[in-house]
């Protein structure tokens, strides 16, 4: 069944409140509450965009709002005018006089006339005065902040990290949606090939111009296509495809890969084993680790083990010495992938920075041991945090001297992004998530 438009809006908002109370992933409730609701066809996308939209733009619409609010509203009525006002500023195709009909509906269906009658008076004020100006905020971080939506402690560690102009580039560019993009199985079949048979599908699609084996998907969700569902292509961002290929993989090698689910960089590692040696890969959670047995079951893998296991305590379930390649795909503040999960960026705080640190130094730790002489120890987060990513791998050189700082091999494209044997790549880079990788080779 088709839901009528009016719930598409209420469906988003419930996603918002969701977030807000119980901190859940904004990605994970999206799809749930896309099957619950049977919501199909355009009403999917209105339903993402007004997500991620509010999402991406709340201290944004927070600023605009705060002049129209003469008290305190419940979280669920500011959340519902947050959600009208990104559709009357951002969205050019719904008429004004629409959203306001339907948050007056929505109020009313869940409270008493008074919240109605506010909501309707804030509306029409803000159609009829404007928003207030942004100009008004003097202080180059305070308005950055609030015009880009990032928590001001961020942009000024940013700031602090890599200077005004860089962090103004990445908190703009966390506001675009990302290009999906996939891994071609380069162990069943060409790029040529795939791309022929996507867009024989109806979907519109092009090759990387950053790595031979990854395509971008312009339109459509690659997910729904028969090639996914063959195990040609895995949907997997263009940054996190470079960690296998500067893992210097070759045939009949034994790999541990730490912190696995759920699975991208686990399957890509089997592919390039090309159905030799083994690949064993790690999480801490039993339900994450099925979905890194089902991706490769996907993908006709068959040299791929998976265990569910702490990986701070990986050091007393192998004996010494024994892998020529690991990795610790560590846990990480995520703040790369701000475009993907906008909610990140409101939750995060600089203890959280601290505590993931103690965590990527145990599991270093434990994996260092693994590592045979002449094997390579590689290090990746999903962050651009400089004390979770340069930090840590001076922490890793200075305590361990049986390591050394091993360069990176990468493609002639990610050359220019590679710095003292690390490679830090930037949303605005080349349009990928913001992403960390460097090696270590045992003497």
């Amino acid at each position: 069944m088709n839901m009528p438009k009016k719930n598409v809006r209420e469906a988003a908002l419930d996603i918002l409140e969701a977030i807000e109370k119980h901190q859940s992933y904004s990605n994970l409730l999206l799809n749930k509450v896309i099957e619950k609701n049977h919501i199909t066809g355009p009403d999917v996308g209105l339903l993402t965009e007004l997500t991620y939209g509010t999402l991406q733009r709340k201290l944004t619409l927070d600023y605009y709002l705060k002049p129209f609010l003469q008290k305190k509203v419940e979280p669920w009525v500011l959340n519902l005018l947050r959600l009208s006002l990104y559709q009357m500023l951002y969205l050019d195709k719904i008429p004004d006089r629409a959203i306001l009909f339907e948050s007056v509906e929505i109020a009313k269906r869940r409270s008493h006339r008074g919240v109605s009658g506010m909501v309707n008076g804030v509306l029409r004020a803000i159609q009829r005065k404007g928003v207030p100006s942004l100009d008004k905020i003097k202080d180059a971080v305070e308005k950055l902040s609030i015009e880009t939506s990032h928590p001001q402690w961020l942009v000024q560690r940013w700031t602090d990290q890599f200077g005004f102009e860089k962090t103004k580039k990445m908190c703009e560019t966390n506001l675009m949606a990302p290009l999906q993009t996939a891994r071609v199985n380069l162990t069943r079949t060409t790029r040529e090939e795939v791309i022929k048979q996507l867009e024989s599908e109806g979907f519109l699609v092009q090759e990387s111009p950053i790595l031979v084996e990854a395509i971008q998907s312009l339109k459509g969700n690659l997910v729904h296509s028969d090639c996914y569902q063959k195990g040609l292509i895995s949907i997997q961002d263009e940054s996190s495809m470079i960690v296998a290929n500067v893992m210097e993989i070759e045939p009949n090698q034994l790999i541990l890969d730490c912190c696995a689910a759920p699975g991208g960089k686990t399957t890509h590692i089997a592919e390039k084993l090309n159905g030799t040696g083994k690949v064993i890969a790690h999480d801490l959670h039993e339900h994450k680790v099925k979905l890194i047995k089902e991706n490769a079951d996907r993908l006709g893998l068959q040299n791929v083990e998976t265990i569910a296991m702490d990986s701070r305590k990986i050091g007393e379930h192998y004996q010494s010495e024994i892998f020529d390649r690991v990795l610790v795909d560590a846990p990480c503040s995520g703040l790369g992938v701000l475009r993907r999960k906008p909610d990140i960026k409101y939750v995060k705080t600089i203890h959280d920075i601290r505590a993931l640190q103690t965590i990527q130094h145990s599991i270093l730790t434990e994996a260092a041991q693994l590592v045979k002489p002449g094997g390579i120890l590689t290090y990746s987060t999903c962050t651009v945090d400089k004390e979770e990513n340069e930090g840590t791998v001076q922490y890793f050189l200075e305590n361990f001297p049986d390591f050394e700082a091993y360069s990176l091999h990468v493609p002639a494209t990610i050359q220019p992004f590679v710095q003292n044997n690390c490679l830090q790549i930037f949303p605005q880079d080349f349009g990928s998530d913001g992403f960390f990788i460097a090696c270590f080779k045992k003497r």
